[in-house]
């Protein structure tokens, strides 16, 4: 990952949201950028570098496909996070899922695995 490049977390619940960011500090990582909503996370994608994201699929009512077809689109690496029971659509089929609850040792490994993309 580029040292001036953040992560995205794209997480609905601020609770889980809160506690990602604090799962980068205990690893020493820049802060992420945040979004709870596919409208926010488009607009950071658009307006800043990002070296990476962690996409949860279920937000509210939506679904964050729109944010991993933006993110594709500009070949920037990304993992879906879940509670369980989603089906990813076949364009993304080959995307690591982190299912919650989350461990820390997963989010390292997904976040290690977008420096070798």
């Amino acid at each position: 990952m580029a040292s001036n490049n953040r992560i995205l977390l794209v997480e609905d619940d601020v609770l889980i949201g809160m506690m990602l960011a604090d799962m980068f500090d205990a690893l020493d990582l820049p802060e992420p950028a945040q979004a709870t909503s596919n409208e926010e996370a488009l607009a950071l994608i658009a307006a800043e570098p990002l070296a990476g994201a962690l996409v949860d699929i279920n937000l509210g009512e939506e679904k964050g496909w729109p944010i991993a077809d933006a993110l594709a689109e500009r070949g920037i690496p990304f993992a879906f996070t879940s509670g369980g029971g989603d089906v990813i659509p076949a364009a993304h089929a080959h995307r690591k899922l982190i299912t919650k609850p989350f461990r820390i040792s997963d989010i390292e490994a997904a976040l290690g695995d977008f420096s070798a993309e």
